[in-house]
């Protein structure tokens, strides 16, 4: 495939990915509660990877797309396409999200952005007063084993016909687990698509967590499944 093809879709696929995740926290959440917004998220991940994985691998995801880089699976030029796709299907899902919340008279609040803490959730009922710390550590960790998963089913030397799946339901329960914590990020383009909408005076400032995390969690997790499972073939 040209890489003009896989900006296309990375960028479409972000885009799904931040309207189905995002898009239900934000005009369901109130009705499906934190597991309904786990399994949006797990969706989108599913139907993306089925629907545009043959054609950019379906990373949808700036972290994917490190982790994979420093997996010896990508080469710096494809890197840096996909992360500018990614980030701007993430921000195109969010302006379409913010002009729907316009039209119904809605008030945007804290949007579907990460955060961490008191002041940022602002007593929201289900959320942990998290420290900077405590959401940094989380985030690393939940997309440490989000990319161990990831490389491990994507590795040509196994069997990932199902993949999509086995990567959807990881996501899922990545958020059923992180969600009350930062509204689970491990995925920085589809933090900074809601920080830059959103009216909470917090997100802007903290989104530095929900970026730096996920691209080291995904650097970890790169070096650690190689030296498990050695060097795959890209």
């Amino acid at each position: 495939m040209r890489i003009s093809q896989k900006f296309i879709a990375e960028l479409i696929g972000t885009f799904v990915l931040v309207l189905g995740g995002c898009g239900t926290a934000v005009f369901a959440g109130s009705s499906v509660g934190f597991l309904g917004v786990a399994i949006a998220f797990g969706l989108t991940v599913v139907a993306m990877a089925y629907g545009i994985g043959h054609i950019s691998g379906a990373h949808l995801n700036p972290a994917v797309s490190i982790g994979v880089f420093c997996a010896g699976r990508m080469n710096a030029k494809d890197l840096g396409v996909y992360v500018a796709a990614q980030v701007i299907g993430g921000i195109l899902a969010a302006a379409l999200m913010a002009f729907i919340v316009a039209q119904y008279g809605g008030e945007r609040g804290t949007f579907a952005a990460n955060g961490y803490g008191e002041a940022f959730f602002q007593g929201a009922a289900g959320y942990v007063n998290l420290t900077a710390i405590g959401a940094l550590v989380t985030e690393l960790v939940l997309t440490f084993v989000f990319l161990i998963v990831i490389l491990g089913v994507t590795d040509s030397r196994s069997n990932n016909s199902f993949a999509g799946v086995a990567i959807g339901l990881t996501l899922a329960l990545i958020h059923l687990i992180s969600i009350p914590l930062t509204n689970t990020s491990v995925n920085p383009a589809r933090s900074i698509s809601q920080a830059l909408f959103a009216d909470n005076a917090l997100a802007l400032p903290q989104l530095w967590v929900f970026i730096v995390a996920p691209a080291a969690g995904a650097a970890l997790a790169a070096i650690v499944y190689n030296a498990m499972a050695g060097k795959a073939k890209k």
